[in-house]
This record gives structure tokens, C-alpha cells and sequence, in this order.
């Protein structure tokens, strides 16, 4: 049994969507960080870095912090959705890491939450926003998914499609991704995994 602390956030959605896809048995722990949950002690012996998902896994006695690590520790422990090559696997995934959530988290920031305080940032993250869009299309125009199979690497980067909403896009500029977003957002795993740890009102799907 494995038990996740976790939110209903794109780096949260993570790791229930990699362990429902993995059809791994766990437990989750609901960590609301709009209550500062995630800084009770418990939670920081866990996560030093007091942010969500972490996994304690009871079979090998392994706790693990962020997401990436996660997803890298639950495929190698199932040997499922590495791809065919892991290597390019890794890619992708280090581009979610490094790019697209990051990036994207600061579109939700400034965007999303704060717009009107900075008009310089609201422009610089919206065109990193769109320019990480583009990159993923482009690799999308010749690839079904990001490593060529379904792999970690498109667990790790759709949730944080899933908000595309907030982007502030045009679909018709990256029907590459969009096609690889809907296809993805039809897999039982994934929507059952979308509704970790509390349910919504569904994954948003473009018109």
C-alpha cells in the first residue's frame, strides 16, 4: 500500500493519475493547502520542502518528495510507462519540471490571480506560456505522445494542460496538442485520477 499526500493541483493530479495508471493500490491523505496544511509537521518529515504530492510507500519503507521523483520512482518500481526509450522519456519529464510547470505556475499567478498588479510579468509569463505551447505542438505534429508511447512524461505535463483555461490560448494555434490533451482526457485511469483527492466537476475539454 502505498499512501498520497496530496491536493487537487496539476503537480498533485500527478501522481494519483501515474498511480491509478499503474493500477497501484494506496491510500490518499488530503493535504488543503489553502489551509497551510502542508506546513504541519507530519507533512514536513515527509516533505521538507512543504509542498504537494509526497508518497510513503509501506513495501520498501520509502518516502518520496516531489512530483517528477515520484512519477520516476513509481514507473521504475511497476517497469510501466517508461517508454521505449527512458532517456527521452527523462527529457520530457525535465521539460514539465523546469518548463511547463513553472512557467506555467506563473501564468496562474499573475494571470490567473494577480492581473492588472504587473502588466510587465503578466506579458513576459503569458509569452513563455505560449512559447512552451508551441514547443509541445511541435513535438506533438510527429509523435503521439511526448516520448512516442504513453509514458510518465505525458502524466507529468497534461495536468497542467488540464488548465488551459487560464492560459489565456487559442486552440487553433496547437491542434497537435490539442488532439494529444483530448485523447489523454478519454483514459479511465486519468479521469479517475483527475478527481484525487476530492471530486470536481469533470476535466475541461476544448470545444
Amino acid at each position: 500500500m502505498i499512501d498520497l499526500y496530496t491536493w487537487g493541483t496539476p503537480n498533485g493530479r500527478k501522481a494519483s493519475i501515474a498511480l491509478e495508471e499503474m493500477e497501484l493500490e494506496y491510500n490518499v491523505i488530503p493535504i488543503n493547502i489553502g489551509k497551510d496544511e502542508q506546513f504541519s509537521p507530519d507533512f514536513l518529515a515527509i516533505s521538507p520542502n512543504n509542498k504537494i504530492p509526497a508518497i510513503v510507500d509501506h513495501e520498501t519503507g520509502r518516502a518520496m518528495m516531489e512530483s517528477g521523483a515520484i512519477l520516476w520512482y513509481l514507473a521504475h518500481k511497476t517497469g510501466k510507462f517508461l517508454g521505449q526509450d527512458s532517456y527521452v522519456t527523462l527529457e520530457w519529464l525535465m521539460l514539465q519540471m523546469g518548463g511547463v510547470g513553472p512557467m506555467l505556475g506563473q501564468v496562474h499567478h499573475f494571470l490567473r490571480f494577480n492581473q492588472g498588479v504587473a502588466p510587465y510579468a503578466e506579458e513576459r509569463y503569458r509569452n513563455e506560456g505560449h512559447r512552451l505551447y508551441g514547443v509541445l505542438d511541435k513535438r506533438l505534429q510527429d509523435s503521439e505522445f511526448l516520448e512516442g508511447d504513453y509514458s510518465i512524461a505525458d502524466m507529468a505535463t497534461w495536468p497542467w494542460i488540464s488548465r488551459w483555461e487560464w492560459h489565456e490560448i487559442s486552440w487553433e494555434n496547437y491542434p497537435s496538442l490539442k488532439r494529444w490533451y483530448i485523447n489523454i482526457a478519454s483514459r479511465a485511469g486519468v479521469q479517475r485520477g483527475y478527481e484525487v483527492p476530492v471530486a470536481t466537476s469533470g476535466i475541461p475539454i476544448p470545444d
